[in-house]
């Protein structure tokens, strides 16, 4: 994978804009979550490495918006800005609610001094000066060459089992990741509603369908659009058509969807309401309960 990727690309080196999507269907998202269950990113609030072994029950781990959304949006940032990648980190679900909203100049230095290390463990900029929410912008690029660096260590550890230190005036292709690629995940409350989704069609004897489900352009390859649920050979593999659902999603992702030949479904009620009229064409036997 490691040589195929070196051909088509020239080379592995992560760049600070490849973290510059926003929303969890960014390309680059993954990567911070393989990072955080990798290199001993660390719990703000008890210390605890985030790896999922020593985890136990705890093993799910929660988005963190750094920056509280609130405190984003009362300050003028947009929506691209507030959900940026570089201001995600993952914690604990009680790390997760004991931080809530706070402001990260207010809740930062005391996730310090409480476990010495854990900022750097989870590639946060340590400078109090941009914790300050007028100092977002400078925040967000601070923590992008930060996981670019991580990367590019893991990476080349991967490879060579040695350090190749981020060559930042090396420039590959153009990146596009800043730009910010529509549809996606973009909250926990609709994660949960979609995982919910996903299991109860699972509960029907149907086949789950595929999270962040990216689509591409068939010639370039390039993304397109990331659909929140998705099966492409249908809830009867060749037997119906591809379908999707997408919660809260903007004109342009239900465009792509269309484009793609994905039939979708904004409403969870109404995607039910097909798979039991369409899909799950049955006479009801007796003790047979259709939920």
């Amino acid at each position: 994978m490691i040589k195929e990727l070196e051909l088509w690309r020239g080379d592995l080196t992560v760049q600070p804009e490849h973290f510059g999507g926003w929303s969890l269907g960014a390309r680059f998202y993954p990567m911070l979550y393989l990072l955080t269950r990798v290199e001993n990113a660390r719990d703000f609030c008890s210390g605890l490495i985030l790896k999922e072994s020593l985890l136990g029950r705890l093993s799910r781990l929660e988005v963190h918006h750094i920056f509280p959304k609130a405190l984003l949006y009362n300050h003028g940032y947009k929506k691209d800005q507030v959900n940026a990648v570089a201001n995600f980190c993952l914690l604990t679900q009680d790390c997760n609610l004991e931080i809530s909203n706070r402001n990260p100049a207010e809740y930062l230095p005391l996730c310090e001094a409480r476990n010495p290390g854990v900022l750097a463990s989870q590639w946060i900029p340590t400078d109090p000066i941009l914790w300050q929410v007028e100092n977002y912008p400078d925040f967000l690029e601070a923590r992008k060459t930060l996981l670019a660096e991580a990367a590019n260590t893991f990476l080349a550890r991967l490879l060579h089992g040695e350090r190749a230190p981020l060559d930042t005036g090396r420039l590959l292709a153009p990146v596009t990741a800043s730009i910010g690629i529509p549809g996606g995940i973009e909250s926990d409350e609709e994660e949960r509603l979609i995982r919910e989704c996903n299991d109860w069609v699972r509960s029907q004897g149907l086949p789950e369908g595929r999270l962040l489900y990216e689509i591409a352009d068939p010639e370039t390859g390039e993304p397109i659009a990331v659909l929140d649920l998705a099966w492409p050979s249908g809830l009867q593999e060749r037997l119906s058509e591809p379908v999707a659902l997408l919660i809260g999603e903007e004109k342009e992702t239900l465009e792509a969807a269309n484009k793609a030949g994905f039939s979708y479904f904004t409403d969870i009620d109404d995607f039910k309401r097909y798979v039991r009229e369409k899909i799950l064409v049955f006479e009801p036997h007796p003790g047979r309960i259709v939920q």
